[in-house]
């Protein structure tokens, strides 16, 4: 790189250089997230040092080959991040924030209780968190913020947030949604409890639960006194003759792809759920944890755009933005509607408004699009990495669900073995797995059928699920390696 212009001071930008050189061979669209993990890894190494001025954005676009736009946004992301730090009209320079890494480990043991891989679902990459626009919007909405809306809210949300809700919903999942029937929750756990809470009031006892399905959705009516009935699902989705024999007039579902089995509600079994909450007076409550993300087709809209009176619907912001910010939503029916806000009422007196104007001014000025979108694209290329890796390193794995979400179904040969052996071999590997089993309300046999996990892999690059997946080829019992084969353990 030239020195003439100042933009190299110390020989540190120059020893990096070559880190950066993938970013030109990536495919177009993975070029800047290419581009900021090489830079987050100059930094993080010791690369470059602290200190160390960045060439203009301009100047690196042009030997890169890349456009000045992606490199812009990479400098931007980076020192919203903190490894960088800049000042208008005076360049860009390496932050002294990040600790440089020490000298490389010479064993893959993992620490005591600390997996080398994790593969547990349900978590998103929380590095695409869009600080940079969310600070914006922070500064936009104090400023918009009338004083008397910093009062007491509305426990149903801010109005604004409502608004924008609804037409997000009704644009991207197909919901028939009105905003004084939305509720602005913490969450779906919150949104799962107030319904819990408001179905018991109306003189239910029980909640139908998908079998397999998220634990969580029973423990959450529990706390709102209502006892949980497994219902076991088919290849179209929940038994219908099941859930009508259980008794139940509740039944919580999450059908654009279900947790944890992958598969997509079908048409038929969607019309024969509908019908039978007709006929029992019933509710059907839609969770809808990951409906923006399908990778082969637009998503199928939401269940509750067929029948509002008898389907409730709730998602959140947790795999999109982060779960830590706490912001979900309810659309609940008009005859739970007063039921719900009430509970809302006595429960927090509403979600902090302040948050709420930020994911409105978010939604207002379509960043909160751009985010799905990017989101969208990191999470399809880390599927098919994780996919690819399978196919190298373990020959005979059938990965099953439809291309959507955060997390695969992988049945694995024979060979690897009875379930909690091969578990019992990962945890010493460094591995984390989670079988389908763990999803299911009762246990399965010992050796009952092949090993099926429940691999999440939205919050693993592509390097670390490649590392992960070669672990698990080797974790086949001695003497089975050669019959099923090892993989391509030099790809």
């Amino acid at each position: 790189m030239p020195d003439d212009n100042g933009s190299c001071s110390d020989g540190s930008w120059t020893a990096a250089w070559e880190l950066l050189l993938p970013t030109a061979a990536a495919p177009r669209r993975r070029r800047g997230r290419a581009l900021q993990e090489a830079l987050r890894e100059a930094v993080r190494s010791g690369r470059l040092a602290a200190g160390t001025r960045l060439p203009s954005g301009r100047e690196l676009a042009a030997d890169l080959g890349v456009s000045r736009g992606l490199v812009t946004e990479a400098y931007e992301q980076l020192t919203a991040e903190g490894y960088l730090h800049s000042r208008r009209g005076a360049g860009t320079w390496v932050g002294g924030a990040v600790r440089a890494a020490g000298p490389p480990r010479t064993t893959a043991a993992p620490a005591a209780g600390v997996p080398l891989v994790d593969f547990t679902p349900g978590t998103p990459d929380l590095s695409l968190f869009p600080r940079a626009a969310w600070s914006a919007a922070h500064r936009r909405a104090l400023h918009r913020l009338p004083h008397r809306a910093l009062g007491y809210p509305d426990p149903r949300g801010l109005p604004e947030l409502r608004r924008e809700l609804a037409q997000l919903l009704i644009r991207r999942r197909g919901v028939a949604v009105d905003p004084e029937r939305l509720v602005v929750c913490s969450g779906v756990a919150q949104a799962m409890t107030l319904l819990g809470f408001a179905l018991r009031a109306a003189g239910h006892r029980t909640v139908a639960v998908e079998d397999p399905g998220s634990p969580e959705h029973t423990q959450l009516f529990a706390a709102a006194g209502l006892a949980s009935v497994p219902v076991p699902l088919d290849g179209e989705g929940p038994v219908t003759a099941v859930l009508a024999a259980s008794g139940a007039r509740a039944a919580v579902l999450t059908p654009s792809h279900q947790f944890p089995s992958g598969t997509a509600l079908s048409a038929a079994r969607r019309a024969e759920l509908l019908g039978w909450a007709r006929a029992a007076g019933g509710l059907l409550v839609e969770d809808d944890y990951d409906g923006d993300f399908r990778y082969d087709r637009a998503p199928v809209g939401a269940l509750q755009g067929l029948d509002p009176d008898r389907v409730a619907y709730t998602g959140s912001v947790s795999k999109s933005l982060a779960p830590g910010l706490r912001l979900g939503w309810l659309v609940v029916p008009e005859w739970l509607a007063d039921e719900v806000v009430a509970r809302k009422r006595t429960m927090d007196l509403g979600n902090p408004v302040l948050d709420q104007a930020l994911l409105a001014e978010l939604i207002a000025r379509g960043d909160y699009d751009r985010q799905l979108r990017r989101c969208q694209r990191a999470y399809r290329e880390r599927r098919d990495a994780l996919t690819a890796a399978l196919a190298a390193h373990c020959p005979g794995a059938g990965v099953t669900g439809i291309a959507a979400g955060l997390h695969v179904i992988v049945t694995l040969p024979a060979a690897y073995g009875p379930e909690e052996e091969l578990l019992a071999r990962a945890r010493r590997a460094g591995l984390a797995l989670r079988p389908l089993s763990a999803y299911r309300s009762a246990p399965a046999p010992p050796g009952d059928g092949p090993v099926r996990l429940v691999l999440g892999y939205a919050h693993l690059a592509p390097s670390d699920l490649d590392r992960g997946v070669r672990l698990l080829g080797t974790l086949r019992p001695a003497g089975e390696a050669a019959r099923c084969g090892s993989g391509n353990p030099g790809r």
